[in-house]
């Protein structure tokens, strides 16, 4: 027999029952902070969570442990600066016509010296590379930066009302007028080139140790002196650094997490870690203690420094409690750079300069604490053109309705397990290029004369070209691929600076910078 409470105690109970959905309204409906972390040439086989015994990277591993690892994430391009603009804005490098390196401003000395090393190779290039006589760029003729008419993540969401930073390498050119403080952001720490010193000189060696890779071609410009745009930056003026610049950055992001505390913020916080030049603590490069290769130590101990300096920015949000309200998409911008010989892309083929998979299958995670349940490892196809769409979606911001965006918002996919986000990919890098549809990938390269089709289902490593087994098949994606340079792509604004040589598995392929 069921007795009915007194009418005092319902009203009561009625009230407690609002107050508590109140206060879960106030938590889901208050904008959550986005923390965009992107690292610099970190191979899909360069973290412990993705199955190197060798490396220690729990900070970053938490963040799949805490949300969603993606097992089948593809960059747009297996180099830096094209990568990142589809990054920042969403849609195909292509579209904008930024395929190649913007160029660096560099040292006069080096300028004098690369010439010296490199022009009289070019009709008959060393083993790794050969620069073309477009090193030096007419800059009245081209400007190698970000088309002025995109919009950026840090635009999208500064009209939103968020608080922007952006932190370490920008790579998206230096022209004038994109800055990052042309582009929406309120803060800026950074460099504007593809790689600069981490500890310029001189080096106190009982400090850092330093590891040169005369067989990489990027190692000259790698150790030349900071200038032009590998010059460290805050807003547009030149500062000096005078740290472990993977700890800089760490420590400038946290300063504006702390200022920022109270009102939504958007930070990328983006490394430059771990490309060359090879600079690392000691302190780390002393706990790697389980390789005996120098050349693997320094660079597994400057992956494990990101770690460390991406471990104190979540500290900092877990002790300011912001760590429930704030979304962590951690992305790398290609592959592994295996003309370095201290990453291999295990269990892929190729590194970074070749559109084979292990220049464009990275390390990708997104933490959401409420939203995404943790543990969770995505194995559909993904594209780092979603991570624009899925971050105006966290940021309940409408995209833009003037021009076509590439990259969709993950989360529904991520949430109900339900659909594919991608069917087809496309890459183009001048005369390298491949499309992906389904399970099949076909890549082109008409500098080497070679077209190869893999079966990514049975063959993901990619060691069985099917092309002369299955011609319609190659016809087929030929001509998808074709359309789709046609309608969806403009030509290069700017020359390629280089034809780099990558050797994978003893054949060597050319790759237009």
């Amino acid at each position: 027999m069921s007795v009915a409470a007194p009418r005092p105690i319902l009203f009561l109970l009625t009230l407690v029952l609002l107050a508590m959905q109140s206060r879960v309204y106030a938590q889901n409906s208050h904008t959550p902070n986005i923390i965009l972390i992107i690292a610099d040439d970190l191979g899909y086989h360069d973290l412990s969570s993705y199955g190197n015994a060798n490396i220690h990277t729990p900070n970053i591993d938490a963040l799949g442990t805490g949300g969603v690892r993606f097992s089948h994430a593809y960059v747009t391009s297996p180099i830096c600066s094209p990568s990142r603009m589809a990054i920042m804005t969403g849609r195909y490098q292509n579209r904008m016509g930024g395929e190649f390196m913007p160029y660096d401003k560099m040292d006069p000395a080096f300028m004098k010296a690369i010439r010296r090393y490199y022009l009289p190779f070019s009709k008959k290039p060393p083993s790794l590379a050969t620069v073309q006589p477009s090193l030096l760029l007419n800059r009245k003729k081209h400007k190698t930066s970000l088309s002025p008419s995109e919009i950026t993540l840090g635009e999208l969401l500064k009209r939103k009302g968020y608080t922007t930073a952006m932190v370490g390498k920008w790579n998206l050119g230096d022209e004038a007028g994109n800055y990052p403080s042309d582009r929406g952001y309120d803060y800026s720490y950074y460099f504007t080139g593809a790689l600069t010193r981490y500890v310029d000189d001189p080096v106190d060696t009982s400090m850092y140790i330093n590891q040169h890779c005369p067989w990489s071609f990027s190692d000259l410009p790698a150790w030349t002196k900071r200038y032009g745009s590998s010059l460290i930056r805050e807003g547009n003026n030149v500062v000096s650094d005078t740290g472990y610049l993977t700890f800089s950055f760490a420590e400038k992001a946290i300063s504006f997490i702390e200022k920022n505390k109270e009102h939504p913020f958007f930070l990328t916080l983006s490394f430059n870690a771990p490309h060359d030049p090879f600079q690392v603590p000691k302190a780390n490069f002393d706990r790697i203690a389980n390789e005996t290769d120098t050349l693997k130590r320094v660079y597994y101990g400057m992956i494990e420094a990101m770690d460390d300096a991406i471990g104190n920015v979540t500290e900092k949000l877990r002790s300011l409690q912001l760590e429930e309200n704030t979304v962590i998409i951690f992305i790398s911008d290609n592959g592994g750079a295996t003309y370095t010989h201290a990453t291999d892309n295990i269990p892929f083929k190729g590194g970074k300069g070749t559109h084979f998979e292990g220049g464009l299958v990275v390390p990708f995670f997104i933490k959401y604490p409420g939203l995404l349940p943790g543990n969770n490892v995505y194995d559909k196809t993904v594209s780092s053109l979603d991570v624009f769409a899925t971050v105006a979606a966290i940021a309940s911001v409408a995209l833009p309705t003037d021009r076509v965006y590439d990259g969709v918002n993950l989360l529904p996919f991520l949430a109900n397990n339900e659909g594919t986000p991608h069917d087809m990919l496309y890459w183009r890098s001048g005369y390298s290029k491949a499309i992906q549809k389904d399970e099949w990938k076909l890549y082109i390269n008409n500098m080497n004369h070679s077209t190869y089709l893999y079966n990514l289902n049975n063959d993901r490593i990619e060691q069985h070209d099917l092309s002369r087994e299955q011609p319609a098949k190659v016809k087929e994606l030929k001509a998808a691929l074709e359309q789709w340079e046609k309608t969806q792509t403009i030509p290069p604004k700017w020359p390629s600076m280089a034809d780099l040589l990558i050797d994978v598995d003893g054949n060597i392929y050319y790759f237009p910078s």
